[in-house]
């Protein structure tokens, strides 16, 4: 059974959000994810100050079975990205919820308005 902490949101698409405050998120891909993907070998990124617009590709993740998608949860800024994540994309593996979260993002408007599931929803999507 994969792991779900209950202080993140997560997405269909098998994100996590973390809210930093009103106005900063930080997500990443779930331990489900990780774990459907196999050995992580490469991540890329979006850049510093490029704008992500929610339910849309920011980046990528591959493994040895697969490419997959990053989709941004949110909408907003980049203002901060986990360089350690893409020196070492095997840190996803490991931990995919705190040294490998992905993407720190200035939020355009109010959480609120994304379809973000809570921790039992989204563990019901993946049971």
């Amino acid at each position: 059974m994969s792991l779900v902490p209950e202080h993140l949101f997560y997405t269909k698409e098998h994100e996590w959000v973390e809210v930093i405050d009103s106005t900063t998120v930080r997500f990443g891909i779930t331990d489900y994810a990780q774990n459907s993907l196999g050995d992580i070998v490469y991540v890329a990124l979006p850049a510093l100050g490029s704008s992500v617009k929610a339910g849309e590709s920011c980046g990528e993740v591959e493994s040895t079975k697969s490419v997959s998608e990053i989709y941004a949860p949110v909408t907003g800024e980049v203002i901060g990205v986990n360089e350690n994540v893409e020196a070492n994309p095997e840190l996803l593996n490991v931990d995919s919820y705190t040294s490998g979260w992905l993407v720190t993002v200035s939020l355009a408007g109010d959480l609120s308005q994304y379809s973000l599931l809570s921790p039992s929803e989204y563990q019901g999507l993946t049971q």
